[in-house]
């Protein structure tokens, strides 16, 4: 099998089990917001935001470390399980600190509304944390050993399982965000029982006799990626944060309710970037890996401006669809969130550069200065403009974070990029922004002149179709 074909491949298995587990998701959104309202549904997100940004601290990012060198055949599956799990257990109990330190935030701040949230929910967000963890690990794992199926499999039934409790907790006993956490965490519990069985994990579980030089190694890679999650997090989550704080939770609500669409963007992205770190690990030491970064990278970036148009003319009937009423006007600050995922993707891609390469403080600066940038623009941006304004601030952080990759990461793989297909594509779906925020009177004009500009993108970018096509066929093994 050719690589092409190994990383189609690969998508398609774990899109199989990961895409229509995230569609199931957006379709049970309008339960949730009708459940909890705008203001529940702006605090449960806070609180989640907050166990993903603990998730990467007190397992110092291992997971990182566990798919890079559980793929590497040159290491010890039962050492990289081993110290994997020793390390996510040891953090997860020191995350029991964060519900002291939460108590005395409080007790400095007390009128911030953010933080008596967190207060109050702080034992709960700790065991959110723990079985979540745990299942990442587990999950991890289970991928970089080539299970991919099992994988995948294994996403359908965490999903299935958070649906099924939602209904008993939500809905039946109308327990709202307690009841909403305590589905998540009983489906992680539910999805650690099922890989551990299924993949026989004990049998790669040693008690003593860990690697030091293991260890080390895998220390040296994953902690770097501590400050870097760290800096994604305030891109992506310092946003719904800063807006809470500073218009409430009603508007929170509303922002994330018109992130939810553009994530599909992301779900394509992150089962495509499940795949591509294993196909560009395997890689990394090909004589041709330059062209096979160029050829992968001009089709993925091809697939993410044809859904992002999509996604602009679609966006005002999927919320109206599966939003409650309340939600309705979030379509109106979709376009500079949807361009902010259109560089998410593309920073990630150059990101995978680093992994490979095993350079990843140099993922930790990039995201830095993203993240500085997005903080200050937020505080400027939010006040004058309110939510529009926030979407403003991720929009140009992530632009920064890319053109920065992509000079930096010029230096350890060329890549030919496609700057002027780029740039006239991203100018399209700018138009296509401008479109959304400026006709409101006229429907058929409105989809109109949306319908017209997608159709533009679907050919400017159909002859990168054509040649994956042809390159996933192909009989040889290099390019």
């Amino acid at each position: 099998m050719n690589r092409y074909r190994t990383l189609a491949a690969n998508t398609i298995i774990l899109g199989l089990g990961q895409f229509g587990s995230k569609i199931l998701v957006i379709v049970m959104m309008k339960f949730y917001q009708a459940a909890l309202g705008k203001t529940g549904y702006g605090e449960i997100n806070n609180i989640i935001d907050t166990a993903t940004l603990l998730m990467s601290l007190v397992t110092l990012s291992v997971g990182e470390s566990i798919i890079r060198f559980g793929i590497d055949t040159a290491y010890d599956n039962k050492q990289v399980f081993s110290i994997g799990m020793r390390i996510t257990l040891t953090g997860v109990m020191c995350g029991m600190l964060f519900v002291p330190l939460i108590g005395l935030f409080t007790n400095v701040f007390p009128d911030n509304n953010v933080l008596q949230l967190l207060r109050d929910y702080a034992w709960l967000t700790v065991l959110y944390v723990t079985t979540g963890s745990i299942k990442s690990s587990c999950a991890l794992f289970v991928r970089s050993i080539g299970s991919v199926k099992l994988y995948a499999v294994d996403g359908i039934l965490t999903t299935a399982m958070n649906i099924i409790f939602n209904v008993f907790l939500l809905f039946t006993f109308e327990l709202g965000n307690l009841g909403y956490l305590l589905s998540v965490i009983l489906a992680d519990i539910c999805s650690i029982t099922f890989l551990t069985f299924t993949a026989k994990l004990w049998k790669y579980v040693i008690f003593t006799g860990h690697d030091k030089d293991m260890i080390r190694t895998m220390l040296r890679f994953c902690i770097p990626m501590i400050p870097t999650s760290i800096m994604w997090w305030i891109i992506n989550v310092s946003d719904s944060f800063m807006i809470s704080g500073m218009i409430g939770f009603d508007s929170s609500g509303i922002y994330k309710a018109a992130s939810r669409f553009p994530s599909m963007i992301s779900i394509f992205s992150g089962i495509f970037s499940q795949a591509w770190n294993m196909s560009a690990i395997t890689e990394s030491n090909s004589r041709t890996i330059a062209k096979f970064y160029t050829n992968v990278f001009d089709i993925f970036q091809s697939t993410v401006y044809v859904i992002a148009g999509a996604l602009f003319v679609l966006i005002k009937p999927l919320i109206h669809i599966f939003s409650d009423s309340e939600f309705y006007e979030a379509y109106l600050v979709t376009p500079f969130i949807i361009m902010s995922v259109v560089y998410t993707c593309f920073s990630t891609f150059m990101g995978s550069v680093y992994v490979a390469s095993r350079q990843t403080v140099r993922s930790l600066v990039t995201a830095a200065i993203g993240a500085g940038l997005n903080i200050v623009l937020n505080l400027i941006m939010i006040h004058f403009w309110g939510i529009i304004g926030a979407t403003l601030a991720s929009f140009l952080s992530f632009l920064l974070i890319f053109v920065i990759r992509a000079v930096d990461t010029h230096k350890i793989v060329y890549m030919d990029l496609g700057l002027r297909k780029m740039a006239i594509n991203v100018l399209m779906l700018l138009a296509m922004g401008v479109v959304i925020f400026m006709i409101r009177d006229s429907e058929t004009v409105y989809y109109g002149v949306l319908a017209s500009i997608f159709v533009f993108i679907l050919v400017l970018n159909f002859k990168a179709g054509k040649r994956a096509v042809k390159m996933v066929l192909k009989k040889e093994t290099a390019e």
